[in-house]
C-alpha cells in the first residue's frame, strides 16, 4: 500500500492514516475479515476522535486502494478479493529496484487499454451502471481534487472487474495503487478529463471494444503528458551519431558537386 505523509504539518494526511492504521489493526487482529462490514461511521469517528468527514476521507482512500468496497445505502465492507491487505506494494519494490514513474505509467497504458477492450466485450449491466455513477460523481466533484481522484480510481477499477480477468485486474491494482500518492498531487480534474471518461464508458456500454481500447489509450497518454511522466528520449550510440554525421557530409558533398556543374 502506498504510504501517505504523516505529521502535524499535514493534518489531513495524518487523520487519513489514523483511519488506515485502525482498519489495518482490525484486519490483522482478525476483528475484520474479507467481506465483513466495518463498524458504523458514528462509532468509528467517536473512537478515533475525528470528524465523520475525515473518516470518510480515510475510508475513501482505502476504497481507492481496493481494500474496502463502499455499497451506497448499505455500508462499507472489507474487500473479499485481491489485492491482499498488507502485501508489499509495488511502490516499495520499485523503490528497491529503481522503477521509474514513466515505466509504471507505460505498464498502466498497456494493461488498461486491453482491460477496456475486454470490458466492452464482457461487461454486464451492473458494471455499466457503476461506470455511469462514477462518471456522474467525477463531474460533481470537480472542485474537490481528493474526491474526484477517488471516483477516477473507482471508474478504472470497475473496468478491470468488468474485464472478467481477475489476474489482469490484480496486476492493474498493484500498478495503480503504487501510483496513488503521486496522482493525489497531480490529479487532473478538468472537464475534458471527465468527458474522456464518459466517452470510454459509452464505448464499453455499446460494446465497441476497439473504440474502448483506443479511447483508454488516448486518455492515459494525455494523463501521462500532463503529469510529466513521458519516457525519456532514447539515447543514440556514438556509432549511430557518427553514421548520421557521415551521411549528412556525403549529401553536402553531392550537393556541392551538383552546384559546381551548374
Amino acid at each position: 500500500m502506498p504510504t501517505t505523509r504523516r505529521g502535524k504539518d499535514n493534518p489531513e494526511a495524518h487523520r487519513t492514516m489514523q483511519v488506515v492504521d485502525h482498519i489495518r489493526a482490525m484486519i490483522e487482529s482478525g476483528a475484520l475479515k474479507p467481506g465483513d462490514r466495518i463498524p458504523p461511521e458514528r462509532e468509528l469517528a467517536r473512537k478515533l476522535q475525528i470528524s465523520r468527514a475525515s473518516l470518510r476521507t480515510g475510508i475513501g482512500y482505502l476504497a481507492a486502494l481496493g481494500v474496502m468496497k463502499i455499497k451506497h445505502g448499505i455500508g462499507t465492507f472489507v474487500a473479499d478479493g485481491p489485492p491482499e491487505f498488507g502485501r508489499a506494494s509495488l511502490s516499495l519494490i520499485g523503490a528497491l529496484h529503481g522503477f521509474q514513474s514513466w515505466q509504471l505509467f507505460e505498464a498502466r497504458i498497456l494493461l488498461e487499454s486491453g482491460l477496456a477492450a475486454l470490458a466492452a466485450e464482457r461487461g454486464r449491466e451492473e458494471h455499466h451502471a457503476a461506470l455511469a455513477e462514477e462518471v456522474a460523481e467525477m463531474f460533481a466533484s470537480m472542485e474537490t481534487p481528493g474526491e474526484y481522484l477517488i471516483h477516477d480510481v473507482m471508474f478504472h477499477r470497475v473496468i478491470a472487474q468488468a474485464s472478467g480477468n481477475p489476474i489482469l485486474a490484480a496486476i492493474m491494482e498493484s500498478v495503480t495503487s503504487s501510483m496513488y500518492d503521486s496522482r493525489r498531487k497531480t490529479v487532473e480534474r478538468s472537464s475534458d478529463s471527465a468527458a474522456m471518461h464518459r466517452e470510454i464508458y459509452r464505448a464499453i456500454r455499446m460494446r465497441k471494444a476497439a473504440d474502448a481500447r483506443r479511447l483508454m489509450e488516448k486518455h492515459l497518454q494525455m494523463a501521462q503528458v500532463s503529469q510529466g511522466m513521458e519516457s525519456p528520449a532514447p539515447r543514440r550510440s556514438p556509432s549511430s551519431i557518427a553514421e548520421k554525421n557521415g551521411a549528412a557530409g556525403t549529401r553536402a558533398e553531392h550537393a556541392g558537386r551538383g552546384a559546381a556543374k551548374n
